[in-house]
């Protein structure tokens, strides 16, 4: 059931973006996730007690039909009246399918405004990855041959290097960590050019480099790789939208893609498409002898519903995953014990990484993690108003 929650929770996004906003014209405030859940909840509640009132009058001339039919001695009278009773039953059954139909309608009309709102979401997501620069600079923090400190003693090193027994490194081991550290410590204390008093010098200068570059080499680029996987993941997230969206709008007809919808404004030809669909239904819901088109055309509308709400869990997953991520992140970034002893020689960079990854932090936990519903709204949102209560 837990699963289940996360999946149906985005439906709380459902009417709390107006849907005119959806295909290109500027975006609305969002309104409290409590208002929305609300908001939709009326909507619904409002269309099954227009159609009870309706069936009411129904109801109250089958009862008295029936009534008539238990006292009345008349095979003439009672035919009729078994006549009409049956046209009345058949009124409530066409009035319990037209009720049907227009809580399809505005399921699909608001998983529109769902499938809005997880767009601009990925959206978001996208440019969030896309503008931590931060993380393209995370393999120079990582390597102490970024730091000019550390140039500064290869090079010196290098100068003074003793020319028989000396070694130069090739580009590729030279840029390599490991190997220009190992390098650079047994070329410094093997050099019998410098005093003791220089190597000790030099070896100040870069310690905090190489104690900060050496410890949090692998969880920086574990960071790196990672968050390059998350960004990878949300544009596969991107993707699946739009054929989303292309799946959500075929049956009623519009073949136009995500992007261009919200590029074009095509929002009228999308209402259109469904207004003539729904209409199309209608019809067919009033005529006996297409009782199965309208059933085939209703459960075609709904279908598209289960699979945003397929959707939906792929989305809270991948919320979830980058929520552990960047925990997991800011876990790493936080272990570095010597960090306020080193404060001067850490670039800015890694402090504005570990910025970045509280900022991240909030925004998974608020703008892009949907609002979990309680088990008798989502019953409630799935299967109708008040037939749990």
């Amino acid at each position: 059931m837990k699963n289940l929650n996360k999946t149906i929770v985005l439906l709380l996004f459902i009417v709390g973006f107006s849907f005119s906003g959806f295909c290109g014209n500027p975006p609305e405030k969002e309104k409290p996730i409590e208002e929305i859940i609300e908001n939709l909840l009326q909507q619904m509640k409002k269309i099954t007690l227009e159609h009870q009132k309706s069936n009411l009058l129904v109801q109250n001339e089958i009862a008295f039909i029936t009534k008539r039919l238990a006292v009345s001695q008349n095979l003439k009278e009672q035919v009729k009246l078994l006549v009409r009773k049956d046209q009345l039953e058949t009124q409530l059954r066409k009035n319990r399918n037209s009720e049907l139909s227009d809580i399809s309608r505005i399921r699909y009309l608001k998983g529109l405004e769902i499938i809005k709102v997880l767009y601009g979401k990925t959206l978001a997501l996208d440019h969030h990855f896309a503008s931590i620069s931060t993380f393209h600079e995370i393999s120079k923090i990582a390597n102490p041959n970024h730091y000019p400190d550390f140039v500064r003693l290869k090079d010196n090193l290098q100068v003074k290097a003793d020319k028989k027994s000396g070694f130069q490194l090739g580009s590729l081991m030279n840029n390599n960590i490991y190997t220009s550290v190992i390098y650079s410590f047994v070329s410094l204390f093997s050099n019998n050019n410098l005093s003791k008093q220089e190597k000790e010098a030099s070896l100040k200068e870069v310690e905090c480099i190489l104690d900060f570059t050496l410890r949090m080499h692998n969880d920086l680029n574990t960071i790196y790789f990672e968050t390059s996987f998350l960004q990878e993941s949300n544009e596969n997230l991107m993707k699946d939208l739009d054929e989303l969206f292309k799946n959500y709008t075929e049956p009623i007809g519009y073949t136009t893609s995500l992007q261009e919808c919200r590029q074009n404004d095509e929002w009228d030809a999308v209402r259109k498409k469904l207004d003539e669909y729904v209409k199309e239904m209608d019809v067919a819901l009033q005529d006996d002898t297409q009782t199965e088109k309208a059933r085939t055309m209703r459960i075609d509308l709904e279908f598209p519903v289960d699979r945003l709400l397929r959707f939906i869990e792929q989305y809270n997953g991948f919320i979830d995953k980058g929520t552990e991520f960047y925990e997991k992140f800011k876990i790493m970034l936080s272990s570095y014990e010597n960090e306020q002893q080193c404060s001067t020689k850490i670039p800015i960079a890694y402090k504005n990484l570990k910025e970045n990854i509280d900022v991240a932090i909030e925004k998974f936990n608020t703008a892009y993690r949907p609002v979990e519903i309680n088990g008798s709204k989502m019953k409630q949102l799935l299967y109708g108003i008040n037939i749990y209560q």
